[in-house]
């Protein structure tokens, strides 16, 4: 009996850590809600996590809030030259700071930083690269900042783009790189897809991206943000591996390459246009050659004219028939215009 009791209480103590950052405010009611218990006995477990400094409370009765506490905080900056090496700063540096965590959890923290780390090194020309770092008892967050010319600026300036929110087209996509002989430009776009949560702001735009979601939030910001700064945040007791995310993306048994991407439509648009043209398409069509699947996902995107339908789905795959084309979160608008486009009824113009 001693035993039940004692595994409830670390089951609600678990549930309080891990609801502590949605539920700053009502965490005693959704935790008593959930376990189907009062507030009094909620407060008890509260009360014993905040002794032990797993979470640190601030105000008072009805507007007392909680958060969790930091584990462990640390920060360095670190001169960009020519000595610099990723894998000696992750061994000598970091991989101290996050300390004992499972393995999967290490293999995904040593390739997400190496990966960024690297990447400021080679391309954000600048001179400086900033490391955070913030251990919880329920997830670990690191940040990246350098102070070169920014991400998205370089992509738009490397590929001629007329837009810095048509390099986060580039990216979403994957395989995106400025330096082909040195990259394969999978680093960003899979720890995207590893952490919890990925995101980088630089210049006036700001990307998100959550796990689990296939697409990529943008947003744009008034305030000009100088050079790029990368967060992540990963749970300290996630299962995922590097492995399963691989496999997302290589679908065929025994091939292990990066096959498959996901293709946010309404990043082909500048501002507020519509998604109707030619040059839309060949915008939204461009490097997806070097993909086995490509899923066109039209989240967002009511409506598509017939010139960008014939483009994606008649002209492409007649000059590409070993590419397999799916759209997902079409409304039947654009159902229907694809399928005239399959059918050839949208001709050349």
């Amino acid at each position: 009996m001693m035993t039940r009791v004692r595994s409830r209480g670390e089951d609600i103590r678990r549930f309080i850590l891990e609801k502590a950052e949605k539920h700053p405010r009502d965490l005693s009611r959704v935790t008593a809600e959930h376990f189907g218990i009062t507030r009094q006995a909620v407060n008890k477990h509260l009360q014993r996590l905040t002794a032990e400094r797993a979470l640190v409370s601030s105000g008072h009765t009805r507007s007392q809030s909680y958060k969790l506490s930091p584990i462990s905080e640390w920060r360095d900056d670190y001169e960009i030259s020519p000595e610099l090496a990723e894998d000696v700063v992750w061994t000598n540096d970091i991989l101290p700071v996050i300390g004992q965590q499972p393995e999967n959890v290490l293999d995904i923290w040593r390739f997400c930083f190496t990966e960024m780390f690297n990447n400021a090194i080679d391309h954000s020309g600048g001179t400086s690269i900033l490391v955070h770092i913030l251990k919880t008892a329920i997830n670990t967050e690191m940040s990246l900042s350098d102070n070169g010319v920014g991400i998205f600026k370089k992509i738009q300036t490397a590929l001629n783009l007329l837009d810095e929110r048509h390099a986060i087209l580039e990216l979403s996509k994957g395989k995106l790189t400025t330096d082909p002989d040195h990259h394969t430009g999978e680093g960003i776009f899979f720890t995207s897809r590893m952490m919890d949560s990925f995101d980088i702001l630089s210049g006036g735009v700001y990307l998100a991206h959550v796990f689990g979601h296939e697409e990529d939030w943008i947003m744009e910001r008034d305030q000009f943000q100088a050079g790029s700064t990368i967060f992540m945040k990963l749970s300290n007791h996630t299962s995922r591996t590097l492995e399963k995310i691989y496999n997302q993306y290589a679908p065929a048994e025994g091939d292990f390459g990066f096959t498959k991407t996901v293709v946010p439509v309404r990043l082909a648009r500048y501002g507020n246009e519509k998604v109707v043209s030619r040059s839309q398409a060949k915008r939204l069509l461009a490097r997806v050659d070097v993909f086995k699947t490509v899923i066109f996902d039209f989240k967002d995107v009511p409506s598509i004219g017939q010139a960008f339908a014939d483009e994606v789905f008649r002209v492409f795959p007649r000059e590409h028939p070993n590419i397999e084309l799916f759209p997902i979160h079409a409304s039947s608008e654009v159902k229907r215009m694809i399928e005239r486009a399959k059918s050839g009824m949208v001709g050349a113009e």
